[in-house]
């Protein structure tokens, strides 16, 4: 019994637990937009994902780096409304700043903006592949679409 329990045990510590992020890229313009696959919920017709904003290599603010910034965002799937609804700056090495609110309303999701492209990932019935796992990868990816 102790060596079953021991060698329950043990495999658990082996078994790696899910990443707790699935980034998608959806586009890239002034900057890359990364979706978390993984923080979607859906209520109705409403989506909820959260988004890193992923800035050039030399953003820096002051001689402070960073690396973007961290997105909340609203989706209304019918309406096609999209409401970021606060930003919190991400500094070089994953440092998270406070979120700030964004009291803007929502608004509808231009074809072709970016709004549009993270509500049809957040709406979509099925979730896509995620293209980088963690946040340090997920800039990686966002810095190359960058250059491209």
């Amino acid at each position: 019994m102790w060596v079953s329990l021991v060698s329950s045990l043990v495999l658990a510590a082996q078994t790696p637990s899910p990443s707790p992020h699935a980034f998608v890229l959806t586009g890239s313009g002034r900057f890359a937009q990364m979706a978390d696959a993984a923080s979607i919920t859906r209520e109705g017709d409403t989506a909820r994902m959260r988004v890193l904003q992923v800035a050039d290599k030399d953003f820096h603010v002051g001689d402070v780096a960073y690396w973007g910034g961290w997105s909340w965002w609203a989706f209304d799937c019918s309406a096609r409304t999209a409401d970021r609804l606060d930003f919190a700056s991400v500094r070089e090495g994953g440092a998270e700043g406070p979120a700030m609110a964004d009291n803007q309303p929502a608004y509808e999701a231009a074809p072709g903006g970016d709004a549009a492209e993270l509500l049809a990932l957040a709406c979509a019935p099925e979730r896509p592949a995620a293209q980088a796992m963690t946040v340090a990868g997920a800039v990686t990816l966002g810095r190359q679409a960058l250059t491209d």
